[in-house]
């Protein structure tokens, strides 16, 4: 009986820690307010990005096909250095936008 509960209370342990660890790296998606994103005009859907204000801009141009995009290109949200700690929407566009190699 001992050796049962033992392997139970460290499979619980090891379990509370996992659980933890992934809540703790979860990150928070990134506020079309946000100070970040006004300053360089980011938006979660590119087809709203003002033309006349960005004439250079393309519906092709999306977070997701940014050189700058960290995550799969599958993801819905991913990563972007110039958001640190928040997630971007994969459909959005901001002004840093560059296309990849």
């Amino acid at each position: 009986m001992t050796t049962n509960r033992r392997v139970f209370l460290m499979t619980a342990a090891a379990a509370s820690g996992a659980l933890g660890s992934t809540a703790a790296t979860a990150q928070t998606k990134l506020e079309e307010k946000d100070a970040q994103a006004v300053a360089l005009s980011y938006l979660h859907d590119s087809a709203k990005i003002d033309e006349k204000k960005f004439p250079k801009h393309a519906k092709t141009q999306l977070c997701n096909n940014c050189a700058l995009w960290q995550s799969k290109p599958t993801d819905a949200w991913g990563n972007c250095p110039l958001f640190a700690g928040k997630q971007v929407n994969a459909k959005g566009w901001c002004s840093a936008w560059a296309k990849k190699a």
